[in-house]
């Protein structure tokens, strides 16, 4: 009886034997559970997803610059102590939270460190080593999405579909490295997408260097006249686009780009006042100045008080007689002024992509200039007129291209970022005439004139002549010794004769500029000649 328990005690252990063994069998056999085994000793890091960067009009990137540097922690290495000294001061917190990490992680370094044994990644750096155009290209979040500018406008798009890079480690349950391994580099394959620009590097980088020597506040725009694309966008204070914050806390106004603000116009202003003469066939009107007029009771004055004496258009012009251009805005009358202005683009903004527009300005209402002291002020520039830069530019390149209005344009096209190749056109302006090519080729001659023998002698350029008027804003607005902060313009072209550029500059709310803006017109001007092809400079 013994030995038929033995039997069956046996038996059954032999049964569930061959069960165990069976299953086991069916296990090798099926491989999800092998890859499953595999996945959970693999660690799988990502690194910073490439953005779709903005170029100027010849293809050169504008935002990405350098390299940033990303290192492989492993826990049990001592990569704490290793990577301390070589980890950002923003990201030494991280790096002492993750001290005591069982799996690998990445964090950003300030340099390789290769050849310290340390496995180290690279990406492309954005905005540095020194940021371009940063006002209108804008900056990007924490997170990598862009916040303000083109970076915003285009967020989407820059930011789709991107080529990604991860390292792969496969790893103990300590999170070292399994002996015999190595950490693997997969980058993905994808095209990619950017935006190119109408801005040339060389001309915005060379008038960053004028403003920046030259002015604390303002802003320098050139327009190509024949296309009115925008070449070169610089608004000051600057800023930097990886530390924004500081910007923020400073509340400098760097983080304004003046090129879309509006501002308080002054005498720059006065050339649509000559061209809506000039359309009317008022070119034979002058006056006898005495260095002031009387409106009403109120009394307007031109600079100084000084009497110019007897003034037509021209001259008008070249001395800046704001007692000739009241008289000739009450002849005009407010209506017509208002319907000029409009035709030179004030009071209307200029679109760019998503929300990014600049500021329409103010023009005075018809019923407003109805009244003789608003009409008198509107003549001049002043009153109730404001205008951003960009309009400014807009409405001198009218002058400047035969009289025809055409649209600031900063964007050219989406392009393939493989061969930097348009692929969709984003250069649509609005285009149409304001005044006679008859108007704009007196304008030009009138406002050579005024660089030449007038007040805006300070934008003679060395190579070639300009033309161009001056303007002093008034703002209403005083610093803390009572003295009023004012605007200072120069807005013209260059060269005189056959113009390619428009330019305006603008130094805002400021007692007294140290270089004049004229001055600073005519080293722009100076730049550009010598960013001419060789063959155009003999």
């Amino acid at each position: 009886m013994t030995q038929k328990r033995i039997v069956a005690l046996f038996g059954t252990f032999l049964a569930a034997f061959g069960v165990v063994m069976g299953r086991l069998f069916l296990l090798a056999q099926n491989t999800t559970y092998a890859q499953t085994a595999r996945e959970q000793t693999v660690t799988t890091l990502a690194l910073e997803p490439q953005r779709g960067n903005l170029y100027d009009c010849k293809g050169s990137c504008l935002t990405s610059y350098g390299t940033r540097y990303f290192a492989l922690s492993i826990p049990g290495e001592s990569s704490y102590a290793e990577l301390f000294h070589y980890v950002p001061y923003s990201s030494q917190t991280l790096l002492y939270e993750k001290r005591n990490a069982l799996a690998p992680f990445l964090i950003e370094v300030d340099r390789d460190l290769t050849d310290k044994g340390i496995y180290t990644y690279t990406v492309p750096g954005r905005y540095f080593p020194t940021p371009v155009a940063e006002h209108l290209i804008g900056y990007l979040d924490g997170e990598g999405h862009g916040v303000a500018g083109l970076e915003a406008a285009f967020d989407e798009l820059l930011s789709q579909d991107r080529p990604a890079s991860y390292v792969q480690c496969a790893t103990t349950a300590q999170g070292t490295l399994l002996e015999g391994t190595q950490p693997q580099l997969i980058t993905e394959q994808k095209d990619s997408q950017g935006i190119m620009l109408t801005l040339d590097g060389a001309m915005q980088r060379a008038c960053e260097g004028v403003a920046a020597s030259t002015m604390q506040k303002g802003c320098i725009l050139v327009l190509d006249t024949a296309t009115a694309k925008v070449r070169a966008s610089v608004s000051l204070p600057a800023f930097d686009p990886e530390a924004v914050e500081k910007s923020i806390r400073a509340q400098d106004t760097s983080l304004l780009n003046r090129a879309f603000c509006q501002f308080n116009v002054g005498s720059v202003f006065k050339p649509v006042l000559a061209a809506a003469a000039l359309e009317k066939g008022l070119d034979w009107y002058s006056i006898e100045c005495e260095g002031y007029v009387d409106v009403n009771g109120q009394v307007y004055r031109c600079a100084l008080s000084r009497a110019h004496g007897l003034v037509n258009l021209k001259s008008a012009l070249e001395k800046s007689c704001n007692s000739f251009f009241i008289e000739l805005g009450l002849k005009l009358g407010g209506k017509a002024i208002l319907s000029e202005a409009e035709a030179f683009g004030f009071g209307q903004p200029t679109y760019l992509a998503g929300g990014l527009k600049s500021a329409a300005g103010t023009l005075p209402s018809e019923e407003t200039v109805q009244d003789i002291g608003q009409l008198a002020n509107f003549s001049f520039g002043q009153g109730q007129l404001t205008a951003t830069p960009l309009q400014m530019a807009a409405a001198m390149n009218v002058i400047a291209s035969d009289g025809q209005y055409r649209t600031p344009a900063f964007l050219e096209g989406v392009v393939d970022e493989a061969g930097r190749q348009v692929e969709q056109t984003l250069y649509e302006p609005q285009v149409r005439r304001a005044i006679s090519t008859n108007t704009a080729a007196a304008l030009r001659s009138m406002l050579a004139g005024v660089v030449e023998e007038g007040i805006g002698k300070e934008a003679a350029p060395e190579y070639g002549a300009a033309g161009g008027k001056t303007g002093t804003a008034q703002t209403g607005v005083k610093n803390q010794e009572d003295v009023e902060l004012m605007n200072y313009w120069f807005a013209g072209f260059w060269p005189a004769e056959a113009p390619r550029y428009t330019i305006v500059i603008l130094q805002d709310g400021i007692t007294e500029p140290e270089v004049s803006s004229a001055a600073v017109f005519a080293k722009v001007c100076n730049a550009l000649y010598w960013l001419q092809e060789p063959a155009e400079n003999s």
